[in-house]
């Protein structure tokens, strides 16, 4: 079948209907809900039951670079900075130095074991050199994983933030591999300007972004999610054009967002969140539809050969020397190492060569797709298991809530307080976004004037204003009292 504009919606559709029912019971027989889509779509592609022709890498990139924004942009918004700050040196050495040994390591391998070339191999190396942000992030939460320590945040750090640095070494060795007169060394300006130009114009479009959500006014609380969108796009193109990383752009100014108080901010996580599952489950469906099973079958050697040796040898290898200046028992570095699952990041950057033309590419992105499905499967199944095994591992009931599961929680408020807004008070005439409320404590109405009036955070407190504050303890009420008052 091949796809026209007549049947591409309902083909998508039941496609997209299918994952999600079939997601819905894949736990409980411990399969990740990704693998599952990438199956259905193999299942409906031209070496499936589906029939379905598509054989477009040029599509597939647009798709895939489209839906990493979405759910980086997502992973930003749900990391806690408070969360991050104490791990912040172990995340970055991960996404930067921890990626590049992977690269190293792997491609070295694959040099000795193939009639590759060094640049080649160091291609392939750096292609599947990241963990996965959308592996990650949806295994981790699915399972609802409770881990000791700082390892959560540290997992999901490195897996957000290190896809940057993945791209920019596939770019680097693929323009080795195309323009064969040129040496490793006429690649690290592109290095330096790709990684400075995506951290400084992350924090600028950041800030910018706060700025226009909490200063603009919008008669629809539903076009805020809409205006986040625009933004977030707008922070990558913009990034890309100027010769900066446009990955590591969204995630920066997608942390900063969430750690920031944003006018409607309950609904933009919210949709965000549901966008980012969308965008999981069209990509990988997409890759499924693009890969031929058939070419599989002939690489199953080698790939496995690969595979292994980067989930046993090259994966830990990086870990243990990008931490080895840092107090952290053994055990929390070898669960970090198996936490190195790839996915549809790797496939998405896999389809660069192809695009390029090099004489190499399919076989690379058939490789690229075996790792991808084999480190789902074997990492991806056992993370339970080897949390436990490793001792790192928290009872369910021990779990910290982040602040992004305080504002999503339907926590009951046993607390009732009215508090009365004087002239002199800080919280006069200013919004409520602006006050960095208790997250806590919410205001549930507003007396003024001898009416209520039901507040959000473009609600500008006035004197006189009685707030009706609903908190969970007194510690939250003292909390609102000196946050109106400081």
């Amino acid at each position: 079948m091949n796809l026209t504009i007549e049947n591409i919606l309902l083909v998508g559709s039941i496609l997209l209907f299918i994952s999600i029912i079939v997601g819905k019971t894949s736990y409980k027989f411990g399969v990740p809900t990704l693998l599952l889509f990438l199956i259905i779509g193999m299942l409906a592609g031209s070496d499936g039951i589906g029939g379905i022709r598509f054989d477009d890498p040029k599509l597939a990139q647009f798709i895939g670079i489209v839906s990493l924004n979405f759910i980086l942009f997502s992973g930003g918004l749900d990391t806690n900075w408070n969360t991050v700050k104490p791990i912040l040196r172990e995340g970055f050495i991960l996404s930067t130095v921890g990626v590049l040994l992977t690269a190293i390591t792997l491609g070295t391998f694959v040099w000795y074991v193939t009639d590759f070339t060094i640049y080649e191999s160091m291609l392939l190396g750096s292609i599947v050199s990241s963990t996965d942000a959308a592996a990650v992030f949806s295994i981790l939460r699915s399972k609802s994983l409770a881990l000791k320590n700082n390892l959560r945040p540290t997992l999901e750090m490195e897996s957000g933030s290190n896809d940057p640095m993945a791209y920019v070494l596939t770019l680097a060795f693929l323009t080795l591999v195309i323009n064969q007169d040129k040496d490793l060394v006429s690649i690290i300006p592109m290095f330096l300007q790709q990684m400075a130009f995506g951290a400084i114009a992350g924090f600028g479009f950041g800030k910018l972004s706060k700025y226009i959500i909490n200063k603009i006014k919008l008669d629809f609380e539903g076009l805020y999610p809409v205006l986040v969108i625009a933004l977030m796009f707008i922070t990558f193109s913009a990034t890309d054009f100027v010769g900066g990383n446009g990955f590591l752009a969204i995630y920066i100014c997608a942390v900063y967002l969430g750690n920031q108080d944003l006018i409607h901010k309950k609904t933009i996580l919210k949709m965000y969140d549901g966008l980012a599952w969308l965008m999981q489950i069209v990509l990988f469906l997409t890759l499924g539809l693009l890969v031929f099973p058939s070419k599989i079958v002939p690489i199953f050697g080698i790939g496995m050969l690969i595979s292994v040796f980067l989930i046993l040898v090259a994966r830990p290898i990086s870990v243990l020397l990008s931490l080895m200046f840092f107090k952290m028992k053994l055990r929390r570095r070898l669960y970090i190492s198996w936490v190195g699952l790839r996915g549809a990041v790797p496939i998405v950057f896999a389809t660069y060569p192809l695009l390029a033309g090099i004489d190499k590419a399919d076989m690379i992105f058939n490789i690229v797709f075996f790792i991808s499905v084999s480190s789902v499967i074997i990492q991806g199944t056992t993370l339970s298991v080897m949390a436990k095994w490793l001792n790192v591992a928290l009872p369910n009931e021990e779990k910290k809530l982040n602040a992004t599961d305080l504002l999503f929680a339907d926590n009951p408020k046993a607390l009732i307080k009215e508090i009365p807004v004087s002239a002199n008070c800080y919280a006069a005439n200013k919004k409520i976004v602006d006050l960095s409320f208790p997250k806590h404590a919410i205001i549930a109405m507003i007396r003024r004037d001898n009416q209520y009036i039901t507040p959000n955070g473009s609600t500008i407190i006035l004197d006189k204003d009685v707030l009706v504050v609903l908190a969970d303890k007194q510690e939250a009420i003292d909390n609102v009292k000196e946050c109106l008052n400081k």
